[in-house]
């Protein structure tokens, strides 16, 4: 069965690289965030993106973390455990000259329970129905890889309400198509 190339492209939005398209790996599963969706999200962060730390995690595509960079964050951790997923990112971000982006291959519940580095802004999308929402915002929370007054972007399947963790707070929430999404800020002193 062939592959429809345009399907495995995603377009960065705003930014240095707007409108640039970019490949992807072809894996099931792997959704990129649509831009509708992205345009808000960035619309919402726009306060506070440029120079930010962002933590990308079940990478995928990559949409989140290339928009972070595209649009001045300082620097933007891409965490993925399929190896041709990383793969494709780091040959993206050769072709972009993205020397503020890190790719790590690893699984992210097992990675988060490395030492552990405060970030400004975190996009969290993992694939859907696995349970694993839950698990990642509380190693996030429990092991000191927010920043104090951190957002943390969550993308799931539309319905799901996940239990915050005490101190976050809900910034933004909207729904597209099949996809709940909400921009949480964290507040804690």
């Amino acid at each position: 069965m062939r592959t429809n190339r345009a399907q495995n492209q995603l377009r960065i939005i705003g930014g240095r690289w707007r409108g640039r398209k970019l490949p992807f790996a072809a894996l099931p599963g792997l959704r990129p965030t649509p831009d509708r969706v992205r345009e808000t999200l960035f619309n919402w962060l726009a306060p506070v993106i440029r120079g930010s730390r962002c933590l990308d995690l079940y990478a995928g595509s990559g949409a989140l973390g290339l928009e972070a960079a595209s649009r001045g964050a300082a620097g933007v951790v891409m965490i993925d455990h399929a190896g041709e997923v990383v793969g494709s990112l780091r040959e993206q971000l050769a072709i972009l000259d993205a020397g503020e982006v890190d790719v790590i291959q690893a699984d992210v519940v097992q990675w988060l329970q490395g030492p552990a580095q405060a970030f400004d802004i975190v996009f969290l999308d993992p694939p859907f129905r696995q349970g694993l929402l839950s698990a990642t915002m509380r190693l996030l929370e429990e092991n000191g890889w927010l920043a104090a007054d951190a957002f943390i972007y969550i993308e799931a399947e539309k319905g799901l309400r996940p239990d915050l963790p005490e101190g976050w707070e809900i910034y933004r929430s909207k729904q597209a198509g099949q996809v709940g999404y909400q921009l949480v800020r964290r507040q804690r002193i």
